[in-house]
């Protein structure tokens, strides 16, 4: 397996730490006044999302992660696994709920998906920056209720919970940023 230098790593980089894969978020060169140059490196592990630091001295080195990001559409969710199918070549994979993990509330049915595979296992998926979602409860908006200016809570077709404006209406769809959880538009 390959592996990184002192010099060599780079934000962005996955790398393997304590057997898991991780990806690198910071990397800081330290040249001090007295004794020897190292570099800094921030990481967090793709799998908990645990965030931790190390020190690597000009001798050290780290091994590379053989982790892949692959373009795939989710398929269905049968309870247990989340099934997801690369475009190319109809191979399917399946992730638990650790792979999954927040995505699972953003997925209803056939939308890109961003799967990491280590091992050909999936451990992470990404999904869409932006998904569309119907609503399947929230309170009703009565006419004048603006006082406030604030939102309510909407329950999604997938089970998540996003404020929503008080002019959104029940069965209405809206668009919903994934990165963040926040209401976007409704949808036309």
């Amino acid at each position: 397996m390959a592996s990184y230098g002192m010099n060599d790593v780079k934000k962005g980089m996955k790398i393997i730490v304590n057997g898991e894969p991780c990806v690198i978020t910071d990397t800081e060169y330290v040249k001090p006044g007295k004794g020897q140059a190292f570099t800094r490196v921030q990481y967090r592990y793709i799998k908990s999302g645990r965030v931790q630091e190390i020190t690597l001295k000009s001798t050290d080195s780290v091994e590379a992660a053989d982790v892949v990001d692959t373009d795939m559409q989710f398929l269905y969710s049968d309870g247990e696994f989340w099934h997801f199918m690369q475009q190319e070549t109809f191979e399917q994979v399946q992730a638990d709920k650790n792979g999954v993990g927040d995505a699972a509330k953003w997925l209803k049915g056939e939308e890109p998906c961003v799967v990491t595979l280590w091992n050909g296992t999936p451990i992470a998926v990404t999904p869409p920056n932006f998904v569309e979602l119907k609503v399947v409860e929230t309170d009703p908006g009565l006419r004048g209720d603006t006082s406030g200016g604030g939102g309510k809570p909407a329950t999604l077709e997938t089970g998540a919970v996003v404020r929503v404006p008080l002019f959104v209406n029940q069965d209405e769809v809206i668009k919903v940023d994934t990165r963040s959880g926040e209401y976007v538009s409704r949808v036309k």
